[in-house]
């Protein structure tokens, strides 16, 4: 039974996609959708994902990731300036691997002001941008 367990688990991992590697694209940011370049540098251990978002002046760890079958799942935390105050905000990225390109969804999830902890409002027309990344290797 445990041999067969085993082999269930191995196979399904053998299923995933691999998504290592580094990705690039652009995202539509603010509120006029302009279009912003980013990548993420991806490392896949069997379902488990980790890597970097890297922005124009710094990058951000991957956190809680995963992967199973085509889908993928992780979290980016993230500073960010809004005037003089400096909040931490968590990304949620959700997303799946189509036709050879990542296509993810951004989701914003909390933010708090980085030095108090105090929770900050979401601006009131918070999008989920959708965009398309593609495999550099």
């Amino acid at each position: 039974m445990r041999a067969l367990l085993s082999f269930i688990l191995a196979s399904g991992a053998a299923f995933a996609a691999n998504l290592t590697g580094v990705w690039v694209g652009q995202i539509p940011v603010g509120r006029n959708g302009d279009l912003q370049d980013i990548a993420f540098k991806l490392t896949q251990t069997g379902s488990s994902i980790g890597g970097k978002l890297y922005g124009d002046y710094k990058s951000s760890l991957i956190r809680e990731g995963s992967v199973e079958g085509d889908q993928i799942i992780f979290i980016v935390l993230v500073e960010e300036q809004a005037g003089n105050q400096i909040n931490e905000t968590r990304y949620k990225y959700t997303g799946a691997l189509k036709d050879g390109e990542l296509e993810l969804t951004r989701e914003r999830e909390t933010a708090i002001t980085a030095g108090s902890g105090a929770g900050v409002q979401p601006p009131k027309n918070a999008n989920k941008p959708t965009f398309r990344l593609k495999r550099l290797y």
